[in-house]
C-alpha cells in the first residue's frame, strides 16, 4: 500500500500525476491545490510519498511540504514544477523536475525514493 500526497493547482496536471503513479503502484491519494489543504490533508491521511508543485493558488508547495515533515517526520518528495529556481525551502534529498515532466523519469524516481523509504524504515 502506498498513499500519496499530490499537492498542485492544475486539476489536469494532478489527475495526469495520479494514474501516472498509480500505474507505478501507488494505491491512494489525495489532492490539494493549497498549502493549508496540502497541511490538512497530510495531518488528516498521512502520505507515504508527496509529489509538489511550486507555486499554488495560496501558499507554496515547499512551505506545505515543510510543515508536513515538521508534524509527520521525514516523507519522500519530488516537486514538479515550471518554476524550479522558486523551490525553496527544500531538503537536501528532495528531487525537483520541470515541467512539462518526463512519464518516464517521475516512474522511475517514484520507485527509487518508494525503495530507499522501504529500507529506512
Amino acid at each position: 500500500m502506498c498513499h500519496v500526497l499530490i499537492i498542485e493547482d492544475e486539476p489536469i496536471v494532478a489527475m495526469d500525476l495520479e494514474v501516472l503513479l498509480a500505474s507505478a503502484g501507488a494505491t491512494s491519494f489525495d489532492v490539494a491545490c493549497s498549502q493549508d489543504d496540502a497541511v490538512a490533508s497530510a495531518l488528516k491521511h498521512s502520505p507515504e510519498f508527496i509529489t509538489s508543485d511550486v507555486r499554488l493558488t495560496q501558499g507554496t508547495g515547499p512551505l506545505a511540504v515543510t510543515e508536513i515533515h515538521a508534524a509527520l517526520g521525514p516523507i519522500p518528495v519530488i516537486y514538479i514544477t515550471g518554476t524550479p529556481g522558486a523551490c525553496y525551502p527544500r531538503g537536501a534529498d528532495a528531487l525537483v523536475f520541470t515541467k512539462p515532466f518526463n512519464r518516464a523519469v517521475i516512474i522511475k524516481a517514484f520507485r527509487e525514493c518508494r525503495s530507499r523509504s522501504q529500507i529506512t524504515a
